[in-house]
């Protein structure tokens, strides 16, 4: 760990830590964690720009700081201690930090669904131009059919689960009832009960609870690579399989969710624009409701502002969340169009049965609209390149080594794939010492540092991963 330069005290006295530390092993469940065998925790203590500062378990005396290589888990895409937020969120508590949405309205969460619908996908009318491939593909599908309604979350499984919950509705009340949903493997959509239902069922989280979760239609993970083209014999093939498995289910498959382009949490897979039009296609040609998640991939992380306009598909159904918010607090949002709205709201139902209780909450929408505003007057995408060419650079060295199989980015995001599962603690340990926080997991060492992350710390973060991949997997 880099000491700090600043010379402050730490803010809490070394006894309070270290009592804080001990209470968090023995009672406090941290996620995708055991509560019997917990993972050793570094001390939070506090965050500014990209930089985090920290306390080390070993000697909570010392006040460390490490550059923010995850972004806390990619939403924080403006840095930490972000004034125009901070103001935002100071605004609002003089007003109202929360009032119940059934009901009432306010201004936080209608200025907040404004500037999500300008934003979304084909909001112009359609998206011009071709798929970022140059393969026009099936670019006339949905075109035309602008995102129109906003229903505002928790979080992002709580989107999907509202997402598929209106794809069901959409078709029990037009007198079609279907039951399945279809997705590719791979994909990882969260963690209550429907979204777990459309993760990879045998490599995900979930594999524990087969039998109970609902059985979705899943096709095989499209062949790797971004730039993959549609004549390629993988893609050929995997298209082929893919259109045979949906036809053969097609009256029942009720929606089409996708992770467009790059899959998160199911190992930063990266994958053509092409395979997300041909499931776009699928769902068309049946009156699926096609959804795309785009909760990792929304605002800019994979180096267009969605997804979707590299893949250049408007989908019936949005699913954003995660750098909704900058990483100030939880929010998502489920937005659809009107056909869609139209076909859920239909009677005898008249209504979607869902209504989170911290639903709209104006204090997290006014943090939420502030940080589309510094999107819209900072365009990231500059800066997202950047980042992007920085890592490009940094990590290469590690394509050289015997232990990786891959070194690939997208966007802001940058992926060290190794040949076997990562030792995850040992290699954030060293990148840690080298001033950088990381969390493996997986396969992979990864990145998917903040937008404001400058060219001397991508570097820094890139440099850090190579070594840390080195040190512990070996050259």
């Amino acid at each position: 760990m880099t000491p700090s330069t600043d010379p402050a005290p730490p803010a809490l006295p070394t006894e309070e830590v270290t009592r804080l530390l001990a209470f968090d092993r023995s009672h406090v469940w941290h996620p995708y964690s055991s509560a019997l065998r917990p993972s050793v925790m570094t001390f939070a203590e506090s965050a500014s720009g990209v930089r985090l500062r920290l306390r080390s378990p070993e000697d909570p005396s010392r006040s460390v700081e490490a550059i923010d290589a995850m972004a806390s888990w990619w939403c924080a895409i403006h840095g930490y201690a972000v004034p125009e937020l901070d103001a935002a969120a100071r605004a609002q508590l003089d007003a109202m930090s929360h009032v119940m949405f059934g009901g009432l309205t306010h201004a936080p969460a209608i200025s907040l669904a404004e500037r999500l619908l300008a934003l979304a996908p084909g909001a112009g009318g359609t998206i011009g131009g071709t798929g970022a491939d140059g393969d026009p593909g099936l670019r006339e599908v949905g075109e035309g059919e602008r995102l129109e309604h906003v229903f505002l979350a928790d979080s992002g499984s709580v989107s999907v689960e509202v997402a598929l919950k209106a794809a069901w509705q959409y078709h029990a009340l037009t007198g079609r009832p279907r039951r399945r949903m279809f997705t590719i493997r791979g994909g990882y959509h969260g963690d209550t009960f429907g979204a777990m239902s459309v993760c990879d069922p045998v490599g995900g989280m979930h594999s524990l609870f087969t039998g109970v979760l609902p059985e979705q239609i899943f096709a095989p993970r499209p062949p790797a690579g971004v730039d993959r083209a549609p004549d390629d014999p993988e893609m050929v093939a995997w298209e082929q399989q893919t259109r045979a498995l949906f036809a053969a289910h097609a009256d029942d498959i009720a929606g089409v969710i996708c992770e467009p382009v790059l899959q998160g949490a199911g190992g930063m897979y990266a994958y053509s624009p092409h395979a997300v039009r041909v499931l776009a296609d699928l769902a068309r040609g049946n009156d699926s409701v096609l959804i795309f998640d785009e909760i990792a991939t929304g605002f800019g992380r994979t180096g267009t502002f969605w997804a979707a306009d590299r893949v250049a598909v408007v989908p019936d159904v949005l699913c954003v969340g995660k750098a909704l918010t900058g990483g100030y607090a939880t929010m998502a949002a489920t937005l659809c169009t009107a056909r869609i709205a139209r076909g859920v709201s239909a009677e005898p139902a008249g209504a979607l049965m869902h209504g989170p209780t911290f639903m709209g909450n104006p204090l997290v929408a006014a943090v939420a609209g502030a940080s589309l505003d510094l999107l819209q007057r900072d365009d990231p995408l500059p800066r997202v390149a950047r980042v992007e060419e920085g890592l490009r650079e940094s990590l290469a060295p590690a394509a050289s080594f015997a232990s990786v199989a891959d070194v690939r980015t997208l966007g802001a995001v940058g992926v060290v794939q190794l040949h076997e599962p990562v030792r995850a603690a040992e290699v954030a340990a060293v990148a840690l010492d080298h001033g950088v926080w990381v969390r493996p997991f997986r396969d992979c060492v990864y990145t998917m540092p903040p937008f404001v992350t400058d060219t001397g710390d991508v570097a820094r973060i890139g440099h850090a991963l190579v070594t840390a991949v080195a040190e512990v997997h070996g050259r």
